[in-house]
């Protein structure tokens, strides 16, 4: 007879114990505003340790590929470059204005061609000035990101200037997510440039 009570009693322990996880899950759940900063943190963070971790006489220099981006200091301005008009776009809307995306003269379609036209324009830039540019323009869309509510950045349309998309879309595709496509770059730059070392060595 005295079962009955101390099976309602774990019962509801039980369920009580479900609620108060539910409860911290919730308190320890972060936003996606949180998870993109973190992210575009640690990749950049992750893209600067490849390029130290190749010495720096041997920073700046070329491989042979037969892809656009040859050296460290191409992927990098390409990302600022990228930094330099998604700053556009975002000045030009919050202006009230519906910016000419990506960039004036190019479509989405001709893409490759305004990426082949960045990496000519920035040939004469040097590796060292390649990372001052990229932390500074780096640390700038961090902090638009910051200027916004999570519901700011993911609410689709809150923006008559992104169209149909939301910050969130543009934010991410220029920092996180740029910077794993450029992590892969650099990473096989890298490999290359230690190959060479070790053939000549």
């Amino acid at each position: 007879m005295s079962a009955a009570p101390c099976m309602r009693f774990e019962m509801s322990f039980l369920e009580l114990a479900e609620i108060i996880e539910k409860e911290v899950f919730v308190m320890v759940t972060k936003s996606e505003k949180e998870i993109l900063l973190e992210n575009s943190v640690e990749n950049f963070k992750v893209l600067l340790g490849i390029i130290e971790s190749v010495p720096s006489r041997k920073r700046s220099l070329s491989i042979e590929t037969e892809e656009r981006d040859k050296n460290f200091r191409d992927v990098l301005m390409h990302l600022y470059e990228w930094h330099a008009m998604l700053e556009r776009w975002y000045r030009e809307g919050m202006d009230g204005d519906i910016p000419f995306m990506p960039a004036p003269g190019y479509k989405w379609k001709t893409l490759k061609l305004l990426n082949k036209q960045i990496w000519e324009n920035y040939q004469d830039v040097t590796l060292n000035q390649a990372i001052k540019k990229l932390k500074l323009s780096h640390e700038r869309i961090m902090a638009l990101i910051n200027r916004h509510t999570n519901e700011e950045i993911m609410t689709k349309k809150y923006y008559k200037w992104t169209k149909t998309s939301n910050l969130y879309s543009y934010f991410a595709a220029n920092t996180s997510h740029h910077y794993t496509w450029a992590i892969k770059k650099c990473e096989a730059i890298a490999k290359a440039i230690e190959g060479e070392r070790e053939s000549v060595g």
